[in-house]
């Protein structure tokens, strides 16, 4: 993940975060499913695309733990 889409996710809200992690789990669904039957040109991009659902998940939490600290 590039710098400047890092700090676009840091700068999002939890909203925005979520809604994106879910569309990112989805595309790796369905690229697991495509993988499976036919090989991808850049498998790459599974690990990518895995990585940066985890520094989103990673977002989503730590927003959480913020979110919770401040009540």
């Amino acid at each position: 993940m590039k710098q400047k889409a890092w700090e676009e996710l840091r700068n999002s809200s939890l909203e925005e975060l979520n809604a994106r992690l879910s569309d990112a789990e989805k595309k790796l669904f369905e690229l697991r499913f495509k993988h499976s039957v036919v090989p991808l040109k850049n498998p790459l991009e599974l690990r990518t695309l895995r990585r940066d659902i985890a520094r989103m998940k990673q977002l989503v939490a730590g927003k959480r733990r913020q979110s919770a600290g401040a009540q």
